[in-house]
């Protein structure tokens, strides 16, 4: 098929257009090289060294993949050449990444949190609007977070939908599925719930094809594609704003940083490895919704895991002392989670679990390029609301952090 790739430069970008291509689709690659930018404004890299996109396609066409195509357009804001490339390069499918995915970049300022929304929100209602207006019949799927549920312990969570019995003015109730109600604890979140409402009336409205992947927080960096030349490497963020909290901790780990876990690390979270996430998006492109089916929603993730105890293994595996540190984040000091991820093993994902072999080669990739890390940009420096950054920063010891009798507001750890 003819795949396009929104975002196709980032962590799960990049990886992705590689396995679409190797198994065969002709991919290309839309991005505005914005999460480079980001990295100078951070005043931080990832740490595995990256070349620019015309090095990293160049290799990869060298190595024997089939040429992959780049186009750069701001998906948010040139809504005439998105609508222009879908004309001439005519997908089948579009795979959308293209949106900010760092939930504590989007609550440093008000600056990010206008970006953040702005990019988003506009990102995928450039796409929805350029498949209608192209009068294509394409697939699109998106790159969504578990993080839209949030973590407020009602039960195992479904995947998309929920059943709902609402009592009218007479007294009678009427039953019917919508959408799983959602609960999102940072402004990115919050723009993957609008997603979710712009998918629901561009499908209903035109028909358009839809596949929402809802994603759990993913670890790991590399896959088989990324490892067959040093300039295919993946991103490997381990900042306090981009880091995912397990790479976060092999970094730590790796340079003799105490595991930042915030509060009691009772927080509990869905994780999926890089491997099994850019599988993901192949089973769902090769299994399209039918025309006329409602936006199909998938929970990607395959385990569930407390932070704390993602600390202990690590600290086991590596000798790493465990630091306890006041949570920035508005979030319950501890939540259950169990949830409903059957869809896409049905459609073939054999997942890929959490085993010490994968973390040794996790910490092996941090060791190497150790020299690379800008222990300033270790913590987080985004704080959810004043009360947190007092707390945080030992101002106002009367504010204490949000217990689990507080609504959990979910970060999901990226």
């Amino acid at each position: 098929m003819r795949v396009a790739i929104l975002g196709g430069d980032g962590f799960c970008g990049w990886p992705a257009a590689l396995r679409l291509s190797a198994v065969g689709h002709d991919v290309s690659i839309v991005d505005n090289l914005s999460r480079r930018r980001i990295d100078v404004d951070l005043g931080t890299q990832s740490l595995t060294p990256i070349e620019t996109i015309d090095t990293r396609l160049e290799d990869w066409q060298r190595r024997g993949g089939t040429r992959i195509g780049f186009v750069a357009i701001d998906v948010a804001r040139d809504y005439a050449r998105l609508l222009t490339f879908i004309r001439e390069f005519r997908p089948e499918a579009i795979v959308h990444y293209a949106e900010q995915r760092s939930a504590p970049y989007s609550m440093r300022s008000s600056a990010e949190k206008r970006y953040t929304v702005e990019n988003n929100v506009a990102a995928t209602h450039n796409v929805l609007c350029a498949v209608v207006e192209s009068e294509l019949d394409c697939h699109v799927v998106h790159l969504g977070t578990m993080g839209v549920y949030g973590y407020s312990g009602t039960g195992p969570i479904p995947e998309g939908y929920a059943r709902a019995k609402f009592e009218g003015l007479d007294g009678t109730w009427t039953e019917r599925e919508i959408l799983s109600p959602a609960d999102p604890g940072s402004v990115y979140h919050m723009t993957k719930t609008l997603d979710q409402l712009l998918f629901s009336f561009y499908n209903k409205n035109d028909r358009i094809r839809i596949t929402d992947l809802h994603q759990g927080v993913v670890w790991g960096t590399n896959t088989e594609e990324c490892l067959r030349g040093e300039a295919l490497v993946n991103r490997f963020d381990y900042d306090g704003e981009y880091g995912t909290v397990l790479n976060r901790f092999l970094v730590q780990a790796a340079v003799g940083h105490p595991l930042t876990v915030y509060g009691s690390g009772g927080q509990t979270r869905a994780f999926i490895h890089i491997r099994d996430s850019v599988e993901c998006i192949r089973l769902a492109i090769e299994h399209p919704p039918s025309p006329g089916e409602r936006v199909r929603i998938f929970n990607q993730m395959t385990e569930t895991h407390r932070v704390a105890d993602l600390a202990k293994i690590v600290a086991r595996l590596s000798g790493a002392a465990i630091g306890e540190v006041p949570n920035p984040r508005r979030e319950a000091d501890s939540n259950e989670l169990v949830v409903t991820r059957s869809g896409l093993q049905k459609l073939g994902l054999k997942p890929t679990t959490l085993e010490a072999g994968l973390l040794e080669e996790i910490l092996g990739v941090a060791k190497k390029y150790a020299q690379r890390v800008d222990r300033e940009r270790i913590a987080s420096t985004s704080y959810w609301n004043a009360e947190r950054r007092r707390a945080a920063e030992g101002k106002d010891p009367r504010s204490p952090p949000a217990s689990s009798s507080t609504p959990a507001r979910s970060p999901a750890d990226r």
